[in-house]
């Protein structure tokens, strides 16, 4: 299946301003390489250098950069949100991300869809706690509300020893595991963006 012109989105949740070495950064970079390699190019953005201002309209007003980015997810056929974990949830960031695309719902296209239906979504996790399969799981939901799409093992996650220091971008190469899994979720989504991209979701009556 052709995936020409497939084109994915990281959006890194991370609590590091940039250039600050962030491991969520790190497995969002993993990922983007592995969905090079499957066929779709990809960008990335670090979400908390923009100012996202709280709400849940596309437009908050003056000073609101959401507008700019809602119009890169709008193009990417895959989005990928990953998040470290905080005290065992995802974090601000990333719920300040979904709680932004709340509005996307009721933005619809010519055929009456939420305009992000059609679009996949990975998630990936950093930690040195528990916690990224309930993130995960909230992550999905959220996501598959707005409308993406869930890929089959569509996520990847590293989670340390618990209350240690090693963070993710402490490692000197990803485990093979998380590596693995890293891999078929790109080489999943790219799969599932391509049919969807070639057999789209029926109208909406």
């Amino acid at each position: 299946m052709s995936t020409d012109s497939l084109r994915a989105l990281a959006l890194t949740c991370s609590l590091k301003k940039s250039p600050k070495p962030s491991s969520s950064e790190l497995i969002a970079d993993q990922l983007l390489a592995q969905l090079r390699r499957a066929g779709a190019e990809g960008d990335k953005v670090r979400c908390v250098d923009l100012a996202l201002l709280p709400g849940v309209e596309a437009d908050m007003g003056p000073g609101d950069e959401w507008p700019a980015l809602l119009e890169k997810i709008t193009a990417a056929d895959i989005v990928v949100l990953s998040t470290p974990t905080w005290v065992g949830h995802m974090s601000s960031v990333a719920q300040r991300v979904l709680e932004r695309l709340d509005a996307a719902i009721s933005d619809k296209d010519d055929a009456g869809r939420p305009r992000m239906v059609g679009k996949v979504a990975l998630a990936a996790v950093v930690g040195n706690e528990d916690g990224a399969h309930k993130i995960v799981a909230d992550l999905f939901q959220a996501l598959n509300d707005i409308g993406f799409s869930i890929p089959a093992q569509g996520c990847t996650y590293w989670n340390g020893e618990a209350m240690q220091g090693t963070n993710f971008n402490d490692l000197d190469e990803a485990p093979e595991a998380v590596a693995a899994t890293t891999e078929t979720a790109a080489r999943n989504a790219v799969h599932l963006a391509g049919l969807l991209r070639r057999h789209e979701y029926p109208p909406y009556e």
